[in-house]
C-alpha cells in the first residue's frame, strides 16, 4: 500500500444545502483499522498481491531488443512443453488417488460386509470406526503439523491466486504431497467429503512448481527454465493446471476448460484457451490409458466403480428398442427441481458459512483442538453410515432389467446380491440387500453412480431416500471445515442426486421421468444452487453421464437454480474466500462506489523517491514502511518543474542495494548503456512462491549510506494512472481486469504534486471503504438480495392479505 494513514475531511457549512448524492459520502470516518489478513489453514498472516502488469524500464528495453528468434522460438516451445508435462503428470497423480482411494475403502467395505455376514454386528462397527478415525487423524495430522494450507478443497485458494492474492505456501511442494496423500485417507475415511476439490489444488500445484524458474538448492539453474519467473506465466500455468485437475477428478476436457474459465480465473485470453485444452486433453488421455492397463483386474479393487469410470445413460432398452425418456410435459417436473435445487444449496452455503465460523474458533486454539474436532466428527459420521441402515427394510435382490441399467450383474448362484460397489446385504437375509447399507457402506462415486442408473425405479425406498439426504446434507456441512484435504463437489453432487431421485419417488406417476435421470437433474440443480455455475457444470455433467440428449433439461435446471439463488447469498467459493479473508475483487462493483471517487479513498501521506536519491534514504522508507512500489518524481535540477518519472517496485530497490553497483559520491543520472554490463534482466526476475528479500538482510555502511543511487533505468515508466476524479467502480473494473497491484492516482490540476496517491487491493475492499465512509453502511446501495427482515416482512404481508381476502 501507499498509504499508511487516512486524511480526515472537515465539515462543509452548507453541507444540508448539497444533493443527497453527495452531501454525506465523502465524510470520513477519523480512523480506520482495517488492515488485510488471510487465513490460511488457522493461522492468520498477512497477505501480498501478485502484479501481473509488465514492468517498462530501460532494462526491459535492452533485455527485449538483445533476444533473437531462438530465444523467442524456445520460449513458445517451452511453454507447450510445460504444458503436456502438467497434463501428464496431473493425469498420473489423479489415477493414483482414484486407485488407492478405491483400494483402500474397497477392502475396508469388504472387510465390513465380511464381518457382518458373519453375525459380528458389533466387531463390524468396531473395525468401520476405528479404520475411519484412524485414516482421517492421519489426514488431519498430517495438515495441521506439516502443511495448514493443504486443507479444504483449495479452489478458493485458486481462485484468489488468479485473481492476485498470493497466498503463503499454497503452492509449495509440501502442501502438494500432504493434499495428495491426505486427500486419500480423508476420502477412504467414509468421510462426507470429495477429491475433486483437491485434484484442482494438485494440478494447479504442479504446475505451479514448473513456473518456480529452476532451483538453486537442487541445482536447477539453466537459463532456460527462468523463462516463467514472472506472476504472469506463473498465473497462466496455474491457470492450464487447475483445468487439468478437474480433467483428471472427472474425466472430463472441456469442463475442465470451462471451470477454470469460468469459476477460477478473473483474467483469459485466447491462446490460453488453447494451451489449457491441450493440456486437459493430454490429462484425459493419461486417464485413459491407465484405466485400459488397469482393465485386467491387475490393480485390486480399481475399475469396479469411480467416478472416472462413468458411463450411465439418460436413455432406457425396451424390447431391443431405444427410447427417450423425457418428454415435453416433464418441463414443470425440471422446474421444481430447479427451485428445490435453488432453495437447498442457499440454505446449504449459509450453514456452511456458519459452521466454517465455528470450526475456525475451534482450530484456532492449537492442533490437539483440530484433532479432536477431526475424531468427534469421524466418530459421528461412522456411527450415522453405520447406525441408519438397520432402520431400512430388507427388499429382495433386483433379478430384471439390472443389464439395462447400467449395473451388469443379478442375483449370484450362492443366492446373494452382488456386494462389490453395488449393493450389500448387511443384516439382511440370503438373496436380500439393504438399500440403505448400499448407499452409506460404498465410496461417494459408487454411490452416485448407482443412483444415476437407469431403469432402477424400484431398487430404493422412499424412506430410504429420504434419510439417506438428510444425512448426506448435514454430513456435507459438518465434514467439509475438519482440518484435511478435502472437497465439496461430489458431495454436493451426491446430496442432489439423492433428492433428486427422492423427487421423483413423490411425484410417482404425475412424472414419466426415469429416476435415474431425475437424479442426474438434481445434482445439476444442488450444483447450481451451491457453486452458482452453469456453463462449466452442464459440460462436466454431460461428460460423467455421456450423453447430450440432458442438455436442454441440465440448461434449465442450473439457470433456474443459479438465478434464484443469488437472490439469498454468494456461492460457496465466496463466502469461503470471505471466512479466509482473502482480498478477491469480484467482476462487478458495489452499487456504492458509483458514488465514490479513488480520490474518496486515497489517504496519505504519500511516500516517493527522487529519481536520484540518497541510499541512506531509500534505506529509511524501505525499513518504515511495508509498501511494495513507490512513485519517483523528477525534481530540478533533472526536471524544470516536479514530473512523474514512473513507478519503481520495492523488490528492485533491493536488488539495487544488495549489488551495491550504482552507487555515487554525486547526484547525477547514469548513462543507459552502462547497465548493460552490470545487469541483467534476470537479476530482477521474481522469487519462487514465499521466497522474498528483506530489508534486513541488507547490509549497508555508514559511508555507502552517504552515496546516491540512479532509479531512472529501474523505473517502470508507463504505469497505469488515473485521475483523481474517476469513479471507483471504474477504477475496480481497470485494476481487476488488467491484473494490477498499483494504480496510480494523478491530480486533475497540473498546479499540484504530481501524484495523489496509489491504489492498492486493499483499497477496492468493502471493509476498507465502509471504514473510511461509515455513512454507506445505512445507505440503500445495496446487492438485490433477499435479506431477513425483508423475507420477515412480506411474509407479514402475505399472511395478513390472506386473512383480510378470507
Amino acid at each position: 500500500m501507499a498509504s499508511t494513514a487516512p486524511r480526515e475531511d472537515p465539515l462543509m457549512e452548507d453541507d444540508e444545502q448539497r444533493p443527497p448524492l453527495t452531501r454525506a459520502l465523502l465524510h470520513r470516518s477519523a480512523t480506520n483499522n482495517i488492515s488485510q489478513v488471510a487465513m490460511v489453514g488457522s493461522n492468520p498472516c498477512p497477505i501480498e498481491s501478485l502484479d501481473y502488469e509488465i514492468i517498462e524500464n530501460d532494462l526491459f528495453d535492452q533485455n527485449w531488443r538483445s533476444r533473437g528468434k531462438a530465444d523467442q522460438v524456445r520460449y513458445v516451445v517451452l511453454k507447450w512443453t510445460f504444458c503436456f508435462a502438467i497434463g501428464i503428470l496431473t493425469g498420473i497423480v489423479g489415477f493414483l488417488i482414484n486407485l488407492a482411494v478405491e483400494n483402500v475403502a474397497g477392502f475396508k467395505h469388504t472387510a465390513v460386509s465380511s464381518l457382518m455376514e458373519s453375525s459380528s454386528y458389533w466387531t463390524a462397527f468396531l473395525v468401520f470406526a476405528g479404520a475411519n478415525l484412524a485414516l482421517l487423524l492421519f489426514a488431519s495430522s498430517i495438515t495441521a503439523f506439516i502443511a495448514p494450507a493443504a486443507g479444504g478443497s483449495g479452489i478458493p485458494e485458486v481462485k484468489a491466486y488468479l485473481n492476485g492474492v498470493d497466498a503463503p505456501n499454497i503452492f509449495s511442494l509440501r502442501t502438494l504431497a500432504v493434499k495428495v496423500i491426505g486427500n486419500i485417507a480423508a476420502v477412504s475415511s467414509s468421510l462426507h467429503v470429495g477429491k475433486a476439490g483437491p485434484m484442482v489444488h494438485t494440478g494447479a500445484c504442479i504446475a505451479a512448481i514448473f513456473g518456480q524458474g529452476g532451483s538453486r538448492k537442487y541445482g536447477l539453474t539453466w537459463r532456460w527454465l527462468r523463462y516463467f519467473k514472472n506472476d504472469r506465466d506463473r498465473r497462466d500455468l496455474v491457470t492450464i493446471g487447475a483445468g487439468a485437475g478437474v480433467t483428471a477428478a472427472f474425466r472430463a476436457p472441456v469442463g475442465g476448460v470451462l471451470f477454470a474459465l469460468e469459476s477460477l480465473s478473473s483474467w483469459w485470453r485466447s491462446a490460453l484457451i488453447w494451451r489449457s485444452f491441450f493440456t486437459t486433453a493430454v490429462a484425459a488421455v493419461v486417464l485413459r490409458l491407465f484405466i485400459d492397463l488397469c482393465g485386467t483386474g491387475r490393480c485390486g479393487l480399481f475399475g469396479q466403480g469411480g467416478l472416472i469410470m462413468y458411463d450411465v445413460r439418460s436413455t432406457a432398452f425396451v424390447d431391443g428398442d431405444l427410447i427417450m425418456t423425457y418428454h415435453l410435459k416433464d418441463i414443470p417436473t425440471v422446474v421444481l427441481i430447479g427451485v428445490i435445487g435453488a432453495l437447498l444449496g442457499a440454505l446449504y452455503n449459509f450453514l456452511m458459512a456458519n459452521v466454517l465460523r465455528l470450526y475456525t474458533a475451534v482450530n484456532e486454539r492449537g492442533a490437539g483442538h483440530k484433532l479432536l474436532l477431526a475424531a468427534a466428527v469421524s466418530l459421528l459420521t461412522s456411527c450415522c453410515l453405520f447406525g441408519l441402515p438397520w432402520f431400512a427394510p430388507c427388499r429382495p435382490c433386483p433379478t430384471a432389467g439390472m443389464k439395462n441399467a447400467g449395473l451388469a450383474s443379478t442375483t449370484s448362484s450362492n443366492g446373494t446380491c452382488h456386494s462389490l460397489n453395488r449393493f450389500r446385504r448387511f443384516h439382511c437375509p440370503a438373496g436380500n440387500y439393504n438399500d440403505l447399507a448400499s448407499l452409506f457402506l460404498n465410496i461417494n462415486d459408487d454411490a452416485i453412480r448407482n443412483l444415476y442408473s437407469t431403469g432402477t425405479n424400484d431398487v430404493y425406498h422412499p424412506g430410504s431416500m429420504l434419510a439417506f439426504f438428510l444425512a448426506s446434507y448435514f454430513l456435507g456441512v459438518l465434514s467439509y471445515g475438519v482440518v484435511a484435504p478435502s472437497g465439496l463437489f461430489v458431495p454436493i453432487i451426491l446430496t442432489g442426486a439423492t433428492y433428486g431421485r427422492l423427487v421423483a419417488m413423490l411425484l410417482g406417476d404425475h412424472s414419466g421421468l426415469d429416476h435415474g435421470l431425475v437424479a442426474i437433474l438434481g445434482s445439476a440443480s444442488f450444483l447450481g444452487g451451491t457453486l452458482r455455475m452453469t456453463v462449466s457444470v452442464c459440460v462436466i455433467i454431460l461428460e460423467l453421464t455421456n450423453n447430450l440428449l440432458l442438455l436442454p433439461l441440465v440448461m434449465l435446471v442450473l439457470l433456474i437454480s443459479k438465478t434464484l439463488a443469488d437472490s439469498f447469498n454468494s456461492s460457496i467459493y465466496d463466502l469461503i474466500l470471505k471466512l479466509k479473508g482473502l482480498p478477491h475483487l469480484d467482476g462487478h462493483a458495489e452499487p456504492y462506489m458509483r458514488q465514490l471517487t479513488v480520490g474518496d479513498v486515497v489517504a496519505g501521506p504519500l511516500r516517493s523517491f527522487g529519481g536520484v536519491e540518497k541510499v541512506a534514504h531509500v534505506v529509511h522508507v524501505l525499513r518504515t514502511t511495508g509498501h511494495h512500489a513507490f512513485p519517483v518524481v523528477d525534481e530540478p535540477p533533472f526536471a524544470q518543474s516536479p514530473v512523474l518519472y514512473g513507478l519503481v517496485l520495492r523488490a528492485h530497490l533491493l536488488v539495487l542495494l544488495k549489488k551495491k553497483e550504482f552507487f555515487m559520491a554525486t547526484p547525477v543520472r547514469c548513462a543507459k548503456e552502462s547497465i548493460a554490463g552490470r545487469f541483467e534482466a534476470q537479476d530482477f526476475d521474481k522469487r519462487g512462491s514465499g521466497k522474498q528479500d528483506a530489508v534486513e538482510d541488507v547490509e549497508i555502511s555508514a559511508e555507502e549510506m552517504e552515496m546516491y543511487v540512479d532509479l531512472h533505468p529501474f523505473t517502470n515508466t508507463s504505469p497505469y494512472t488515473v485521475v483523481e476524479t474517476m469513479s471507483l467502480a471504474k477504477a475496480l473494473v481497470l485494476f481487476r481486469e488488467v491484473g494490477l497491484r498499483h494504480l496510480l492516482v494523478v491530480p486533475k490540476a497540473c498546479d499540484r504534486s504530481p501524484v495523489v496517491g496509489i491504489l492498492t487491493r486493499h483499497d477496492f475492499m468493502p471493509e476498507h471503504i465502509l471504514g473510511l465512509h461509515p455513512v454507506l453502511l445505512g445507505g440503500r446501495w445495496k446487492r438485490l438480495r433477499w435479506q431477513k427482515g425483508a423475507v420477515t416482512k412480506y411474509f407479514r404481508s402475505l399472511i395478513v392479505w390472506i386473512a383480510s381476502s378470507g
